[in-house]
Order: structure tokens, then C-alpha cells, then sequence
């Protein structure tokens, strides 16, 4: 099928098919189930979980009688300025420590041993530490989402290097390249799938555990909108501080893909 622009160019049309469709309808479905759920069970139990009304209420008062002097959107904005400042961090730094203990055998048998031990290790168990050496402010809390962001994007990028075809190693030590040659152009470019990827993951573990490091000790942020609504018994403010997660959680995996795209456009990216 053939159509023609305004201004007269001829392009092909790709026509819907049934397979199309039904990838189009399937979302639909999930959230409409999702939310007929969410009825069903608040209908019975609306004390324990807010019905939909409760909800909407309880953020358009959000929205007029800000928490602890901060506006609903506010606490979004502090909360993803701390996801953004330990994800910057954890880029820069997890990029270099992963390319260097992948590179090189040498130091990634003595750096990446000390490596496994410390990266099963979960984020939220580094708070009392933490907390002992650098209190409750605003650098304990950037620093749990940086522990959280650096370990995924290390194991990727480590991986990412470490498993690069032969052939194009050899390809490079055919043509005479120098050893920061093979790694510049001809490793790197090949790794930049996996390391992508370990950005992607490391994005959405941060923004877990700014919510987590919210909840623990802050006076500002999703995650406290949880935590406040948990001491006041107010639900309907809990379940739309968890709206709030899921959607914004959604957005960055969407633009997290949408750099993917950008950055490897080779690659069929669902």
C-alpha cells in the first residue's frame, strides 16, 4: 500500500494485522483489570484500602495543604534529584572501575574479589553504617542510591567487556592496534549494548532505593509521603504516594529505553 505526503513524496504504509492489534488491546486489558481489582477489593475493605474517590481526594488535598511545607510535586523533584545526583556518580564511576577490572586480569582478580564479596550485599543493609559515620542528612541518602546504582552497572560493564567476540580482537591485532586502541575502538563499541542495559537496571534500582532511604530517615520525598501516611493511618496518602512510584518508575524505564534507542539503534528494542 502506497501513500503520498503533502508534498507529493510517495512512502509505504504498514497496515495493522491482527497480531498488531492485539499487542495494542493487551495493555488496555491489564490496567482496566488492574483497576476493576482495585475496586472489587476497596468496595470490600475500604478501611484497609482506599477506594478510588478516597484517593483522588486525598491528592487534590495534597495538592492544596503541601507536607512538611513541600508541595506533592516537590517531593517528587527531591526525590529524583537524589536518584539523579547518585546515578550521574555511579555512571561515572561504575563505567571506569568496570572497564578496568574487565580489561585487565590482573586487577579484576584483585579488585573483583572484593568486588563479589561486597556486591550480594542489599543497599538498605549499608544504612546503619551509614547513618553512623555520616548522619541522617542528605549525603546518607544519595549515598545508599549510589551503592544501589554502581554495583549493576560494574557487573555489566565488567561482563560487557570481558565477553567481547574474539574475532573482532583479532580483526584489531591484525590491523596492528595498540592495546588502548583495542579497547577504545573495538571493545567498547561492542560492550555498549550490555552497558546500556546494567544504566537501564542500575536506573531503576536507584529509584527503589531513594524510597527505601526516604522511609528510613527524611523529611522530604516519596518515599516519606509513604512512610508519613504509615504513622497517621492515612491510607488513601500511602496508596497515592504508590501510585505516584509506579508511574514515575514507568516514565524512566521509558526514557531509559528511548536513550537506548538513541545510542544503539541497531538493535529491535521492544
Amino acid at each position: 500500500m502506497v501513500r503520498v505526503d503533502k508534498k507529493g513524496r510517495k512512502g509505504e504504509f504498514k497496515e495493522l494485522t491482527a497480531k498488531d492489534v492485539v499487542y495494542m488491546v493487551l495493555p488496555v486489558i491489564s490496567i482496566a483489570f488492574l483497576l476493576l481489582l482495585w475496586y472489587l477489593v476497596s468496595s470490600r475493605r475500604p478501611d484497609m484500602f482506599p477506594t478510588m474517590e478516597a484517593a483522588w481526594k486525598r491528592l487534590m488535598l495534597l495538592m492544596e495543604k503541601p507536607v512538611m511545607r513541600v508541595s506533592y510535586l516537590g517531593h517528587i523533584l527531591y526525590s529524583l534529584k537524589r536518584v539523579v545526583l547518585a546515578l550521574l556518580s555511579a555512571i561515572i564511576l561504575g563505567l571506569a572501575f568496570g572497564i578496568v577490572i574487565g580489561w585487565n586480569k590482573k586487577l579484576d582478580c584483585f579488585f573483583g574479589t572484593v568486588f563479589n564479596v561486597i556486591r550480594p550485599i542489599p543497599p538498605i543493609a549499608w544504612v546503619p553504617l551509614i547513618t553512623i559515620a555520616f548522619g541522617i542528612g542528605e549525603f546518607s541518602k544519595v549515598l545508599v542510591v549510589f551503592i544501589s546504582a554502581f554495583m549493576p552497572i560494574v557487573v555489566n560493564t565488567r561482563a560487557s567487556i570481558q565477553n567481547v567476540e574474539e574475532m573482532y580482537l583479532d580483526v584489531g591485532t591484525l590491523f596492528d592496534a595498540s592495546k588502548s586502541q583495542m579497547l577504545w575502538e573495538v571493545a567498547m563499541p561492542s560492550a555498549i549494548p550490555g552497558i546500556i542495559a546494567g544504566i537501564k537496571t542500575a536506573t531503576s534500582a536507584a529509584w527503589m532505593a531513594v524510597l527505601a532511604a526516604e522511609m528510613l530517615g527524611a523529611k522530604s520525598g516519596v518515599g516519606f509521603l509513604v512512610s508519613r501516611g504509615m504513622d497517621g493511618n492515612d491510607m488513601a496518602l500511602v496508596l497515592v504516594a504508590m501510585i505516584t512510584i509506579g508511574v514515575i518508575g514507568a516514565l524512566l524505564s521509558v526514557f531509559t529505553s528511548f536513550v537506548e534507542r538513541l545510542l544503539c539503534p541497531w538493535m529491535k528494542i521492544k
